[in-house]
């Protein structure tokens, strides 16, 4: 009853003007910068709006995500107009990774305020071992401690969103895989405690693109302009991370031409740990299964891009002018 009288949306469309905040969850990918586009399209005020991003490595020097990541999330801000927060768990992915006999770390968060920070301590465990590539988030790991984990610890943490209506967005899409074929369009998020006594916040999660195939949300970059995000340029077809534990042959291939000290690092805790990152084979054996991809060879100016941490082009351009990213309708290759 609770849905049918609070949730303000027609079939799985909310309705927008009834938010306070909407808050888009975002890795700088197509599927984000789609959302972002498909929120303006339908009119939503971009002073409603705010982009939060979560730092895989947690603001320290860049292990398994794209380097160029949080820069690029700023240039899309910027060309937005609309504020960015970012949030992390301290130490990111390699002190989760690392765990001993620890507790997972606290999350830190930016705020109109200042930073905030939450959580941390709970049971001391040991993890040693990548993220492995299940759809189940207990061991599929990242997701869960660097990403679900931390934007939630963000809404929980800011008084901000009591007694407000907040909209989460995010950019699942049913084509990507069967298991987030089975997400659900609209729903309270997480986060939502709208029938809490003590600090209640209405929350809900919107996936506006899920029913979008990639052809439409390539079709909404080029009529903004927006240029993608440099991995895409490169011949990736899903923005996770570089590293992703989902990665196939070709883009292990790429990452050891491209980056080999951070591919030997890699290989290293593999062999540390006894435990590849996809089970049945370590990353030098899909590297050499795979070729790197053709942009990687011959454009070495979006290499020094990618593996950058500043951005400094213009992202929006004239939609005549836009190309196609070499991954557009690749492999899909990416987290479930």
């Amino acid at each position: 009853m609770r849905a049918a009288v609070q949730t303000h949306r027609v079939g799985n469309t909310p309705d927008l003007q009834s938010y306070d905040h909407v808050v888009l969850f975002t890795s700088g990918g197509k599927d984000a910068t789609a959302c972002m586009f498909d929120l303006l399209d339908r009119g939503v005020n971009p002073a409603r709006i705010e982009l939060h991003h979560h730092e895989v490595d947690g603001r320290g020097p860049a292990f398994m995500d794209w380097p160029v990541t949080g820069a690029y999330v700023a240039a899309q801000a910027v060309a937005f107009g609309v504020p960015l927060f970012r949030s992390w768990r301290e130490g990111g992915f390699e002190r989760e990774m690392l765990r001993q006999n620890a507790a997972t770390a606290p999350i830190q968060f930016e705020t109109p305020h200042g930073l905030m920070r939450a959580g941390g301590g709970g049971p001391r465990n040991t993890r040693l071992l990548f993220p492995q590539t299940s759809a189940d988030l207990s061991v599929r790991w990242c997701s869960a401690a660097l990403k679900i984990g931390v934007g939630a610890a963000s809404i929980a943490g800011q008084d901000r969103f009591l007694g407000r209506r907040t909209l989460v967005v995010t950019g699942e899409r049913a084509q990507e895989s069967a298991a987030r074929a089975r997400y659900s369009t609209f729903e309270p998020h997480r986060t939502d405690t709208r029938d809490g006594s003590r600090r209640p916040r209405h929350v809900d999660h919107w996936r506006p693109v899920h029913g979008w195939d990639e052809g439409r949300v390539w079709d909404a970059l080029q009529r903004h302009g927006m240029r993608p995000h440099p991995a895409y340029e490169l011949g990736w077809s899903r923005l996770s991370c570089m590293a992703c534990n989902f990665g196939s042959a070709a883009q292990w291939a790429t990452i050891r031409l491209i980056a080999p000290a951070l591919f030997e690092r890699i290989a290293a805790y593999e062999d540390q740990f006894g435990r590849t990152i996809q089970r049945a084979r370590s990353i030098r054996t899909l590297a050499d299964l795979g070729r790197p991809y053709p942009a990687a060879l011959s454009r070495p100016d979006l290499v020094a891009l990618a593996l950058g941490e500043s951005w400094g082009l213009p992202i929006l351009g004239l939609p005549s002018a836009w190309t196609l990213p070499a991954g557009a309708f690749g492999e899909a290759a990416g987290a479930t």
